[in-house]
């Protein structure tokens, strides 16, 4: 970088002294159209349901999705995520309801087509966490988490979500191949107009947490996801899984967590001209609310770390904010 003149006669301060000046050369721009709305269903009738772990964030049974669906449309946010709360007693070794027509994420694709038509985008995670008694991603065998005959599950997972309705698949189990896979099973079925949002680097992270309080996972998990989520210690192999979904087929890819690993970001944006989603995960999103609950930290806290993800590249984000910001975003 080369920089002409000094002080005196160069005052960067000059630059920022006013409101209207610092927006004339803001850098880059945080908008509603950058923003992804996760949204839980559960079971059951009438219920909105608080969440713990997450203050503010609730859980929606199916009748009850149009009280945030409705303001999402309404604040134009292009796209909401579906993440289903599966009642135990549908859960096993093989996370056979992850193929079942009638579970959440069917349910709640369908009904948001038929009110909503292409309002708005619906993007459906690909993973048998929610749906496993064990709550890992795959299949498990022996204390092994069984590769090959997971991405033929998931296949048929991403099949369904697809003829339910699903606009966008996102497989997040981080088994080797099932891009690739996915995108020819989608194409021979005639759903070549399926995005793929692939989580192309996604770490085995901490910040996990509530997420899986959220889904009912988090007291099942037997053991770690060390074996086939990545090691937080590395970065070039982001590299790697982002080239490999890349070549398979993926339309997107996604780095989570998203503030830890704001070099992954900034480092896949540099290296691939592909667009680069970031997740702000459960334990970001808490954090950072119980932050402001405590009155440690005042809102504006949420549209800096939002901004953080922009300024490294990336495209969109993946946030429990959403509709909370969208408006003042307008």
């Amino acid at each position: 970088m080369i920089i002409t003149g000094k002080y005196p006669n160069l005052r960067l301060r000059r630059n920022r002294k006013s409101d209207w000046t610092r927006r004339l050369v803001q850098e880059n721009n945080l908008s509603v159209n950058d923003l992804i709305l996760p949204i839980f269903v559960i079971d059951g009738k009438n219920k909105k349901e608080s969440i713990k772990t997450m203050p503010g964030v609730y859980r929606y049974s199916i009748d009850k999705l149009p009280l945030i669906i409705d303001r999402a449309v309404k604040s134009k946010i292009p796209l909401v995520a579906i993440f289903p709360y599966t009642n135990s007693k549908l859960k096993n070794n093989f996370g056979h309801e992850a193929l079942n027509e009638s579970n959440l994420v069917c349910r709640a694709i369908r009904l948001i087509k038929k009110k909503y038509k292409n309002k708005i985008g619906i993007m459906c995670d690909v993973a048998l966490d929610p749906y496993t008694s064990h709550g890992h991603d795959g299949l498990l065998s022996k204390g092994k988490i069984l590769n090959d005959e997971t991405v033929n599950i998931l296949i048929k997972q991403s099949l369904l979500q697809a003829e339910m309705g699903c606009d966008v698949i996102a497989p997040s189990d981080m088994m080797d191949g099932r891009i690739g896979k996915i995108r020819k099973a989608l194409d021979k079925k005639n759903f070549q107009d399926v995005q793929i949002l692939s989580y192309a680097a996604k770490y085995a992270s901490s910040f996990y947490g509530p997420f899986r309080d959220a889904v009912g996972s988090k007291n099942l998990l037997k053991g770690d996801k060390k074996t086939y989520q990545m090691d937080f210690s590395n970065n070039q192999e982001a590299l790697r899984e982002i080239a490999l979904d890349i070549k398979e087929g993926a339309d997107m890819v996604m780095v989570k967590p998203g503030m830890p690993y704001l070099d992954i970001i900034k480092s896949v944006k540099e290296n691939f001209k592909i667009p680069v989603f970031a997740y702000q995960v459960s334990g970001e999103y808490s954090l950072i609310k119980n932050g402001i609950n405590k009155k440690i930290i005042n809102e504006n806290s949420i549209i800096e770390s939002l901004m953080s993800f922009k300024r490294a590249g990336a495209s969109a984000i993946v946030t429990y904010f959403a509709d909370k910001i969208a408006n003042t975003l307008r």
